[in-house]
């Protein structure tokens, strides 16, 4: 993955803001002042340990779900209105899911003065009343800025753009479009801007779409983040298959008709275009060896099959868009090309050969996965980069062990490791455990300020544990043959809901409740916010995944177990630029004596230039405790850290405040949120 490099950088380990805004008397996704981090996400639902049937997504017909999208793009200017958008901008429908209680879940992408804003997306939820029920949003910035004349040409982002690319590695790099107009409201303020989207290849031969985003006013680099996401048949690794293809004249094609008239290429090592259609006399395909050709088309065909099966009959979902149209896979691509990826931009999945081209990239839970990408783009769009981007890999991960569990393959049966067919690292291992992510060398047990920073394909590892242990629990076990041991960050155990509860969890948050910034602070407020709608949020279920983001360090147990008990405070204030002190308040209840000696302040602040910042700590009778001061060289975006305040001679109930001054010009932001956590 690419690195990121300029003086005012987007920092990867922010922990980015999901907005929860509730419109009527609902509850919000996250609740303020709430004891031990527990969210009031959903009404209390019957049935203990059974989905609630009117939450569960409809399977719409492709007709069905256009004619939704068609009737929300209608009223976009109302829905505009009542959720209190400037006069500039203005909502463009995307998706769509609706419950079984027609509950109507709408993903929006939004325009200031006719340009996209990058970081704008929004989720609305509509009763089948027609109500507003609640919106889930990728910024709560105001989206306004003081021109949309660009100071800097166009020609200058671009330069830029391609500078950055090649400092990566990028070959044969180009531009692949003219820069274009934005307004990027991914983090911080929103700021007019040029996305530029460079060609070429990345430096181990995967296609490059190396999005850039350059302020229009200084020319500076605000943002990067790549848009490739990598990753009767003989096949390779799931022994002999039933294939659909269909018949045209004496020839049989890889094409599944139906499956959305899905189709499988043979680019014979080339690297453009959709290279030939497998086609031949005989339907049989391959002869499970690398020396046939065919052999990778079938692994390929046959995991887009399970694929497509699996999201059906798990979701109700008909597709990667949800309307009937099947993706395109090419197998052979490049020579010796040790990955797969997708593309969105061709809707179609790729596999190399591997070493010596002698492991073809296509086992099954590749396939998932690479496919899953697909999903994850035509939902959320979780960006590729930090945070959003380690739970953008793990979702695929998450839906690729799906697959392979679904496909109950007696030659590849269901298990919790990524990759272990295709023998990547040349000595029999996997590519990732989820179990364990750090087994693999790389990849994050827990979450920590610094997850942001790895590359994605590591720091998916916190979400990846999240999944295993909210799915089979912690400690040592043995699932179809494979040993697990599972270790938890709080080291208290964990106990397991079932994968296929986990997956209808992930998979409504993502569809539901993710937006293109999501963190892991928010992907936890949007589990449990779909755990609450499905199962109830007094229900297992509900705690089992407070408990699970808990071991990895996200956010603490329900009633202090492990990590103490927390009061938290969610609701946003604005740090005035270069002005007057501002607070937030939390109420602390229910405690005896003093506050500890270890008191922890957890602060989230979104602002473009930390440095600006003073912030203390203000104990009900008005003792400060400075938690960080004023630094002209700190020049990284957001406060997100975690303090530990010696407040013995404190009493623990009272009202606290964080207490936050910007004291210098230019750059602005908010309190997201902070926590007080008594051990």
């Amino acid at each position: 993955m690419s690195s990121m490099s300029s003086h005012r950088r987007t920092s990867h380990t922010a922990r980015r803001r999901v907005a929860a805004v509730a419109l009527v008397g609902v509850s919000a996704l996250l609740a303020a002042a709430v004891q031990s981090g527990a969210a009031s996400a959903a009404p209390q639902k019957p049935a203990p340990g059974k989905v609630d049937p009117g939450a569960v997504a409809l399977r719409l017909t492709p007709s069905q779900r256009a004619e939704l999208i068609r009737d929300a793009d209608a009223a976009k200017a109302t829905t505009a209105k009542d959720l209190g958008l400037g006069a500039k901008e203005s909502l463009v429908a995307r998706d769509v899911i609706k419950d079984a209680d027609g509950t109507v879940h709408t993903r929006y992408e939004r325009t200031y003065g006719g340009l996209p804003v990058l970081g704008g997306d929004l989720v609305v939820d509509t009763a089948k009343s027609g109500r507003t029920e609640r919106v889930v949003k990728a910024t709560g910035a105001e989206i306004k800025v003081a021109s949309l004349t660009p100071s800097v040409a166009a020609g200058t982002a671009e330069r830029q753009a391609l500078s950055a690319a090649k400092a990566d590695g990028s070959k044969k790099t180009g531009a692949d479009r003219a820069p274009r107009k934005v307004i990027w409201a991914a983090n911080g303020r929103p700021t007019l801007a040029y996305e530029t989207v460079v060609g070429g290849f990345q430096d181990d031969g995967t296609p490059n779409q190396l999005h850039v985003i350059t302020d229009a006013a200084t020319g500076k680099k605000l943002y990067e983040y790549q848009g490739i996401e990598t990753g009767v048949g003989n096949t390779q690794y799931s022994g002999q298959v039933t294939l659909t293809t269909t018949q045209s004249g004496s020839n049989y094609t890889l094409t599944d008709g139906a499956r959305g008239g899905h189709k499988t290429y043979n680019l014979n090592r080339g690297t453009s275009g959709t290279g030939t259609l497998f086609s031949q006399t005989s339907d049989t395909w391959g002869n499970g060896t690398i020396s046939n050709a065919a052999t990778a088309g079938a692994d390929a065909h046959y995991g887009a099959a399970e694929t497509w099966d699996f999201y059906k009959n798990t979701f109700n979902r008909s597709g990667i868009k949800n309307n009937g149209v099947g993706a395109y896979s090419r197998v052979h691509y490049g020579n010796a090309y040790v990955n797969a990826f997708w593309d969105d931009s061709c809707f179609c999945m790729t596999y190399g050969d591997g070493s010596g081209n002698a492991d073809p990239l296509t086992a099954l839970d590749v396939a998932g996965h690479e496919m899953s990408h697909g999903v994850t783009s035509n939902t959320a769009g979780l960006n590729y980069t930090g945070e959003s981007g380690g739970l953008n890999e793990a979702t695929s991960d998450i839906f690729g062990t799906g697959v392979e569990f679904y496909a109950n393959n007696a030659s590849d049966p269901g298990d919790y490791l990524i990759g272990e067919k295709i023998d990547i690292n040349g000595d029999g291992t996997p590519l990732r455990y989820m179990d364990k992510p750090s087994k693999d060398g790389g990849s994050a047990d827990n979450w920590s300020s610094s997850v942001g920073g790895l590359d994605v394909h590591y720091s998916s590892g916190v979400a990846n544990h999240f999944f295993y242990l909210l799915s089979e629990g912690s400690g040592a076990k043995v699932i179809n043959g494979v040993s697990y041991n599972s270790p938890t960050g709080d080291g208290l155990p964990v106990t397991g809901i079932g994968r296929d509860k986990a997956l209808q969890i992930w998979y409504r948050a993502l569809t539901t409740k993710f937006t293109s910034t999501t963190n892991y602070a928010a992907a936890r407020t949007g589990t449990l916010a779909a755990a609450g709608e499905l199962y109830g949020t007094t229900s297992a279920e509900y705690t089992a995944v407070a408990n699970a983001w808990a071991a990895v360090k996200v956010g603490t147990r329900p009633g202090g177990g492990g990590g103490g008990t927390s009061f938290e405070n969610t609701a946003d204030v604005s740090i005035p630029d270069n002005g007057a002190a501002v607070t937030s308040s939390i109420a602390v209840t229910g405690r005896t004596g003093n506050a500890p000696s270890n008191l922890q302040v957890d602060v989230n602040i979104v602002h473009t230039w930390r440095g600006d910042l003073v912030i203390d700590l203000v104990a009900p009778d008005g003792s400060t405790y400075r938690l960080k001061n004023f630094s002209s060289s700190d020049s990284a975006d957001n406060v997100v850290a975690t303090y530990t305040v010696n407040a013995s001679s404190e009493v623990a109930n009272g009202t606290w405040k964080l207490k936050v001054q910007d004291q210098a010009a230019q750059d602005t932001g908010y309190i997201n949120s902070w926590k007080l956590t008594f051990p």
